[in-house]
């Protein structure tokens, strides 16, 4: 397996374990009636500033992880690994198990640089597969 390949599974595991701390977070704050119905209606009780933050932070790590798959695949596929994209792939990472405590937390501007970084890691390793 790549370096960017181990990168992504390990993204792929970080994003389960951002939807269980939400889920969690979730049912304590709207309760298990509402997270176990349809819900068809709106909770009677709103998400915590917390869990607003859990979620918010899952739905972004989704959004990127879309591109850090492109990433990956392209750099897999065309047989393009380099310590380069490997470097990156690592550094998407890193931003992204530091990107959920600083939201969490609510830590600006780092949460905003901290995902700047992973982007542009990911952008980087785009670029490096087009070369």
């Amino acid at each position: 397996m790549t370096p960017e390949l181990t990168a992504l599974t390990l993204a792929g595991l970080l994003q389960g374990l951002q939807f269980l701390a939400y889920s969690v977070r979730a049912n304590l704050d709207v309760g298990p009636g509402y997270a176990m119905s349809a819900r068809d209606r709106e909770p009677s009780r709103p998400l915590s500033i917390h869990g607003g933050r859990l979620q918010r932070a899952l739905t972004n790590h989704f959004e990127g992880l879309i591109l850090f798959t492109i990433a990956v695949l392209v750099t897999t596929l065309s047989g393009q690994s380099t310590a380069f994209t490997a470097a990156c792939a690592w550094i998407y990472l890193a931003a992204r198990l530091a990107y959920v405590p600083a939201y969490y937390f609510g830590l600006r501007p780092w949460r905003s640089l901290v995902w700047a970084v992973g982007f542009l890691a990911t952008m980087a390793m785009l670029f490096a597969a087009l070369l």
